[in-house]
């Protein structure tokens, strides 16, 4: 079974549209995401309505969770309180402009997937399998926390919007990047793909040019914060 894993759309329809086309090309058996369809980028509907129509298998972000309940905060644990300002700010927006049915669809997408394959058993979920939003940053303290209690073989998670994948001991850990916000120093989308045919699970990191300046345009129109417009021509946060 070969495993496209799409994370962190983030609103953003023209990058996740050529994610999906770059993916086309992949040869993949299925495509999972990893929750946050929504927020900081102009299209929800878009990119919601696009997951719906293709019926891509989803896992519930902090963001659908925010933007599906209609909460007061996003669950984004921004340090900095610029960033979470313009968080909310980013949230308010989005709950105003999501269809009602689209937030349904947020409200009851799953908190987590476990799939087998070949003996392999593979966990999906946004953030970590102990928080929604917790960051299981490369080689952190928390990621190993996580993976010494881990039972299942994979972990595959999002987040962070930096994709790696790491082995703990016969584990793997998994991050899928984002298509839609990357923060990677490139404007690049980015997936991966697991291929699990093998005895040994493969990963392959994946980054797909889209055209970044159209969607930044459109967020600095809006009149949605600039820094949302900068990390989309730099992805750097």
């Amino acid at each position: 079974m070969r495993i496209a894993v799409i994370a962190d759309i983030h609103s953003n329809i023209v990058s996740l549209n050529e994610v999906l086309f770059d993916i086309g090309y992949k040869n993949v058996d299925s495509i999972v995401c990893l929750g946050d369809l929504v927020g900081y980028a102009p299209y929800p509907n878009e990119a919601i309505d696009n997951i719906r129509g293709n019926r891509i298998l989803t896992i519930k972000g902090n963001y659908d969770e925010a933007v599906g309940e209609e909460l007061m905060v996003c669950g984004c644990d921004y340090p900095d309180p610029k960033d979470l300002e313009n968080a909310g700010i980013s949230l308010n927006w989005t709950i105003d402009i999501t269809r009602a049915d689209n937030k349904r669809f947020l409200r009851n997408l799953p908190m987590e997937v476990t799939i087998s394959f070949k003996g392999k058993t593979i966990k999906f979920v946004h953030g970590s399998p102990r928080k929604i939003n917790e960051y299981l940053r490369e080689n952190s303290k928390e990621a190993e926390e996580v993976m010494n209690d881990f039972e299942a073989d994979i972990l595959v998670c999002g987040h962070t919007h930096k994709p790696y994948y790491k082995m703990y001991g016969s584990k793997m850990l998994v991050n899928a990047g984002s298509a839609g916000k990357p923060k990677t120093g490139s404007p690049k989308a980015n997936y991966v793909v697991i291929d699990l045919y093998d005895n040994t699970p493969k990963v392959e990191i994946c980054e797909v040019d889209y055209a970044y300046e159209r969607v930044a345009k459109v967020i600095e129109k809006i009149g949605l914060p600039q820094e949302f417009a900068d990390i989309i021509r730099t992805g750097k946060a």
